[in-house]
């Protein structure tokens, strides 16, 4: 296979994507796709729900192992796109479509590379794994998948990152916060106003500052994002509810922080979930180093993936940018492809996990 034909097929397959909707939860026609590809390639793919993944044909359990992993749901399509979502077009080296960028370009770009690893001597196994429900944190994605491979010991996620490398996410946790009155009548002193009730907490909220900062995260970041209370003008609230959105960052536990602020709130604060952590990579890790080596410059990303519930070593490193992302018109560069693939294959030659 030559360079070309990895990227021909790369593309091909990437196109083919773009025109089978598979917004979050909705992955059934991709995974089919992703499976009768990977078997086109001659490898047996695995299956669970709509996550897709292929185990090194060598894999040897003496030997680490390397997830390439990259998510095959997309969102819905912004309302201002002004290209059908579905249709992918190529205008000189750009390609659109939805799900180009996120994170199509990373998805086809790893499949290609474990095609030509899977064929090297390496003294490391290599697994993909096309995984579902990314955009929604799904409890049928990634975490369906994950407890039917073998060990882990480190994975690249194949995000949009200019082919840097993201070292560090931030995590997110999502809190409720109710406090309660007693209704009454506005025009007379009666009853206990909620809003009143939750104040002082919600100024606490507004102006604490976790006190460890992450070199590539900055800090944990805690907002108060949705405020609900009252029904007329002319009575006394007896409840008030919101939301606070969390982004912490590796020094932070989600539980640790939901208990934090319990104490500290005089609220009642209740936690979505603790299960998108916050993630990093040791900056020392061998890989890191061969990243900096080659020119890349590791960095933090703000923005969740399917990182948040691995819970080993990993790091982002994939085509596209992530402004792009979540946009209208959402495109890739057919010459990001083809950088990324040839960057994924320098990187792993010879390379330590």
């Amino acid at each position: 296979m030559t360079k070309k034909d990895l990227l021909d097929d790369a593309v091909d397959l990437l196109k083919q994507l773009i025109s089978t909707p598979s917004i979050s939860r909705n992955e059934k026609d991709a995974a089919d796709i992703m499976e009768a590809r990977i078997r086109k390639y001659g490898f047996i793919p695995q299956r669970e729900a709509n996550n897709v993944w292929i185990i090194d044909p060598n894999f040897d359990k003496n030997k680490p192992t390397l997830l390439l992993n990259a998510h095959i749901d997309t969102v819905k399509p912004a309302s201002s796109y002004t290209r059908d979502p579905f249709i992918p077009s190529i205008e000189g080296d750009i390609l659109y479509g939805l799900g180009s960028n996120d994170c199509g370009g990373g998805l086809v770009s790893l499949l290609q590379v474990f095609r030509i690893i899977t064929m090297k001597s390496k003294n490391f196994n290599v697994i993909y794994l096309a995984s579902a429900e990314e955009e929604v944190s799904g409890k049928d994605g990634i975490s369906r998948a994950l407890p039917l491979l073998p060990k882990i010991d480190l994975a690249i996620v194949g995000e949009p990152t200019g082919m840097q490398p993201a070292v560090a996410e931030k995590g997110l946790m999502v809190l409720d916060i109710i406090a309660h009155g007693k209704s009454g009548h506005a025009a007379r002193n009666e009853g206990i106003n909620a809003i009143y009730e939750a104040l002082d907490d919600f100024v606490w909220i507004r102006d604490y500052k976790f006190k460890k900062v992450s070199e590539f995260l900055g800090p944990t970041k805690m907002t108060l994002t949705v405020v609900n209370a009252g029904t007329q003008h002319n009575v006394i609230p007896d409840k008030i509810t919101g939301l606070i959105d969390i982004r912490t960052n590796e020094f932070y536990d989600n539980e640790e922080v939901c208990k934090f602020v319990q104490q500290h709130c005089k609220s009642e604060i209740k936690a979505h979930s603790y299960r998108l952590k916050s993630s990093r990579i040791d900056p020392n890790h061998p890989l890191i180093k061969k990243c900096v080596e080659m020119g890349m410059k590791p960095f933090g990303s703000p923005t969740l993936s399917d990182q948040a519930l691995m819970n080993f070593p990993s790091f982002k490193l994939g085509p596209g940018e992530s402004s792009r992302s979540h946009s209208a018109d959402e495109f890739i560069k057919i010459s990001e492809i083809e950088h990324a693939i040839s960057t994924y294959l320098e990187l792993l030659e010879g390379a330590e996990i």
